[in-house]
């Protein structure tokens, strides 16, 4: 029998609903069966917890005296896009400090934000009539800025690659430190846990869902870029590749940095670690297979990076139980694969989220728009004026 978001949120006011972790909704669909498990259940919840480079923070200072309009700007050294508006500017993730360069980046300095560290912050500009001031040097924490929220603009993917390195060199890239022939693999994402893969036809995530986004509540605001629905799925309809993201946006003031952690790959640069959390209603029988997927039902390729192409070849194919058991099989070679992402701490935030629910302090939200079902994405080619 079909259950409606009414239904279901009345339950959780009631303290009636049943939620299960996606962990332990596989488990039920297998011992029970996915039609059972309609039945018993109401939510299941996901978690993912790695690193998202297209990630950033908007933050508001208010107007010094006299008035400026905030052009070049710098926070702890780190240079943060200003143009926005008179005193908006944006944190870009990856950025990296002008004096620290890898070691510190966009993404530590928005975790010490979150820790309410004290931020330095410096300006120059033109100066107008309206905007008199020239330059500005002062510091600030979170307490001192008006409106911060993270927004990010490709979130939570829906699969990833599986990384490793053919090349007779180490080479180092956002998937981390890759050894020579094939000396290690690595993968990124929660499997059977991660939100995407455990709604993957986008039933019933989409703009205005109400998440778990790095410690407090967030929403997602939109398809995340290179949002690829139209991909090679299984059966099962989980894809092999890349495929789904989200835009997400959230309370910066009131997260949590054990959920929203700056990190520095080595020889690449800064990335920013963001937990994600996701409630999906059980709606039906097919929301209940969706939500009983499990690792050994997720396969991704094995790409090999030291390909200097945005098209590398594939190397087979391996499903996360195998990833998950530590080593992998490329070319007849047992490789050892190592995650990116942390599987503990996305089952942390999946127990965390079924907790809120389950106390009534976290409602569901019907998506206002779905996301978009098909499409792929374009390339950036290099053109002469003769060529467009």
């Amino acid at each position: 029998m079909a259950k409606t978001y009414e239904e279901i949120n009345q339950r959780i006011k009631k303290g009636e609903a049943v939620v299960l972790t996606a962990e332990e909704m596989t488990e039920l669909v297998k011992s029970q069966g996915a039609k059972k498990a309609a039945e018993k259940v109401d939510v299941v919840t996901t978690g993912t917890f790695g690193p998202m480079c297209s990630s950033g923070a908007f933050i508001n200072f208010g107007h010094s005296d006299p008035p400026m309009k905030l052009a070049r700007v710098w926070l702890n050294d780190v240079p943060v896009c200003g143009d926005v508006a008179a005193v908006d500017v944006y944190i870009g993730a990856t950025a990296l400090s002008e004096n620290e360069g890898m070691s510190y980046g966009g993404a530590h300095l928005i975790q010490d934000f979150v820790d309410g560290k004290w931020i330095k912050l410096r300006s120059t500009s033109h100066g107008t009539d309206c905007y008199p001031r020239r330059e500005i040097e002062t510091w600030v924490n979170k307490d001192k800025v008006n409106q911060a929220f993270l927004f990010n603009p490709r979130n939570a993917y829906q699969n990833y690659a599986c990384a490793t390195n053919g090349s007779e060199n180490t080479i180092y890239t956002y998937m981390g430190v890759l050894l020579p022939n094939y000396g290690n693999a690595t993968y990124c994402s929660a499997g059977q846990l991660n939100p995407l893969l455990n709604d993957p036809f986008y039933r019933t995530i989409g703009v205005g869902t109400r998440i778990f986004l790095g410690g407090a509540t967030g929403y997602v605001a939109w398809q995340g870029t290179q949002h690829k629905p139209s991909v090679e799925r299984l059966p099962n309809g989980t894809p092999v590749s890349p495929a789904g993201t989200l835009a997400l946006i959230g309370d910066l003031k009131k997260m949590d940095s054990r959920f929203l952690r700056g990190a520095r790959f080595i020889r690449y640069g800064a990335s920013l670690y963001v937990g994600v959390g996701i409630p999906i209603p059980i709606l039906d029988e097919e929301m209940a297979v969706f939500t009983g997927v499990s690792d050994e039902e997720i396969e991704t390729n094995i790409l090999d990076y030291s390909q200097p192409t945005r098209a590398r070849d594939s190397l087979g194919r391996v499903n996360y139980a195998e990833l998950r058991s530590g080593s992998i099989e490329i070319k007849g070679k047992k490789v050892l694969s190592a995650p990116l992402s942390s599987y503990s701490v996305a089952r942390e935030i999946a127990e965390t989220l079924k907790g809120s629910i389950k106390a009534g302090e976290f409602l569901l939200t019907e998506p206002v728009e779905l996301l978009p079902s098909e499409g792929t994405l374009t390339t950036l080619d290099v053109r002469d004026e003769e060529g467009i």
